[in-house]
């Protein structure tokens, strides 16, 4: 694929993601979440290709549009509302690739790694899925921990023990470089220790 043709693609994600008002260090948030999932998906993937490139950038497109109340309250209501959330941010990332150029068959390519609609065995959509359990936590688990202090201690061991189940080994081990806190270190020593990798995404 054309370079040129893959910087107008980033650069018309990246103008969809700063329109929300978040912010982190004065940067748009879901600018600096994106650059972080690209560079985990580069360690992961020693030559990724420009789809897999383009969908670490069209992660969390637009979340915001379909809101959680628009959706009952409780587990399920939750779950068809990501539903939705995860299959309207497919389409857009196809919208905005076809607007810069790109050609249909990386549309859809990029559409379905970003829906989540990936086959359970593709490797493109587990780089996706470790890349973002490693940003949580490399860059959001400290945070995470410091906003639920509520949380009794297993509580919060299940929570990053779901997140361990997602990852595959290739981003286990790359989860094992990550310095943390001696008491995160400790808490999720406890989570991954015997945790078989996954068979399917979800």
């Amino acid at each position: 694929m054309n370079s040129d043709t893959v910087r107008r693609a980033i650069e018309a994600i990246d103008a969809a993601h700063a329109v929300d008002e978040k912010r982190v260090d004065g940067r748009p948030a879901e600018i600096v979440y994106v650059e972080r999932v690209g560079r985990w998906v580069e360690t992961l993937v020693g030559d990724p290709s420009a789809a897999l490139l383009l969908a670490a950038r069209a992660q969390h497109l637009e979340r915001w549009a379909i809101p959680r109340t628009d959706y009952p309250t409780g587990r399920g209501g939750y779950f068809r509302w990501r539903k939705a959330v995860q299959r309207r941010q497919g389409e857009r990332a196809a919208e905005i690739l076809s607007a810069v150029g790109c050609d249909d068959a990386l549309g859809r390519r990029v559409a379905t790694l970003v829906a989540k609609a990936a086959a359970a065995d593709d490797a493109e959509g587990q780089a996706l899925e470790d890349a973002a359990c490693l940003v949580f936590l490399e860059s959001e688990l400290a945070t995470f921990a410091h906003d639920h202090r509520d949380y009794t201690e297993e509580k919060f061991v299940d929570i990053v023990r779901k997140t361990w189940k997602r990852m595959s080994p290739a981003g286990r081990a790359q989860a094992r470089t990550i310095p943390l806190a001696p008491e995160l270190a400790r808490l999720v020593d406890r989570a991954t220790t015997d945790v078989v990798p996954p068979t399917v995404r979800g």
